[in-house]
């Protein structure tokens, strides 16, 4: 049961009302929204919509297969409905822990972090493709919650990450910080600041980050965005612009232990790979050879 669909009115009245405060509690900064970014972000919203159909019949179908490879099957229960509403809360931040470390993967979700704005509507910046991701929800299928049990845990755990995507909330309550994500940590997780980089991949819990050393408190003014940014507002480049650059760093590398590294490494680590290979190729060229 996806809700993330049924859930798209209340969005839209929240993205609403965010805008309006902007126009009676004006951001020093000027941040807030624009015409151009927000138009992106709800293009790629509504692509994640349509996309997203067909993704999901995917995943159904595998968990389904897989739901006869185990011998487990549980109920559906408040007690099994809380569990796998925090097992997948787990297996999601290993997810997007990947998602930022793998570079086929980020080239997937780099679209969440493209806007250099931090608002409701930045939240709509969702995947286009997402094969990729489908293992992660497997061990709760195995473990022998039903498909239905975890495709709603997935959009419970989707809803809450949307509120967390806002500057008109500042630090909360101190146990609160403690326990659960809220925009403070997601602000530093979209940041683009050094000390900011892969840090805080929570969705709904962040004592997981807290638990697995990824953890990072909001000290510093947050530069929202990319490391280098896209400067585009089509969504279609936003959507698909890190598998045109891995094809395009496929064809520099030479190595089977440098295209290993485009294609499963970090992005940064694929970085490096292609500017070494750059600088190999370069230092062979004959012109290099010639006095200038």
């Amino acid at each position: 049961m996806n809700l993330t669909t049924y859930a798209i009115p209340a969005y839209v009245l929240l993205i609403l009302v965010e805008l309006v405060s902007y126009r009676f509690v004006p951001d020093e900064r000027e941040q807030g929204y624009t015409v151009r970014d927000t138009a992106t972000s709800l293009s790629m919203g509504l692509g994640y919509v349509a996309l997203n159909l067909g993704w999901s019949a995917i995943y159904l179908g595998v968990y389904h297969l897989t739901a006869h490879l185990t011998p487990l099957h549980l109920q559906a229960t408040w007690l099994s409905a809380i569990a796998v509403f925090v097992g997948w809360d787990f297996c999601y931040y290993w997810e997007h822990r990947a998602d930022h470390r793998v570079r086929i993967l980020w080239a997937s979700h780099i679209n969440h972090h493209s806007s250099q704005r931090f608002n409701l509507s930045t939240a709509l910046r969702q995947p286009w493709t997402g094969i990729g991701n489908l293992p992660f929800g497997l061990p709760l299928v195995l473990l022998g919650f039903s498909p239905a049990m975890i495709f709603t845990a997935q959009s419970l755990n989707l809803l809450y990450q949307f509120w967390i995507h806002t500057e008109r909330i500042g630090t909360m309550w101190r146990p609160i910080e403690l326990v659960m994500n809220t925009p403070s940590h997601h602000r530093v997780h979209h940041g683009s600041n050094r000390g900011y980089l892969d840090r805080n991949y929570a969705g709904v819990f962040i004592v997981w980050d807290r638990m697995f050393g990824s953890f990072t408190p909001e000290t510093e003014q947050v530069v929202y965005g990319l490391t280098q940014n896209i400067e585009t507002y089509n969504p279609l480049r936003v959507a698909f612009h890190e598998y045109a650059a891995i094809g395009r760093d496929l064809r520099t590398v030479r190595t089977v232990k440098d295209r290993y590294t485009v294609l499963f490494r970090s992005p940064g680590k694929a970085y490096y790979a292609v500017k070494r290979a750059k600088s190999a190729q370069s230092a062979q060229s004959p012109l290099a050879a010639e006095p200038a």
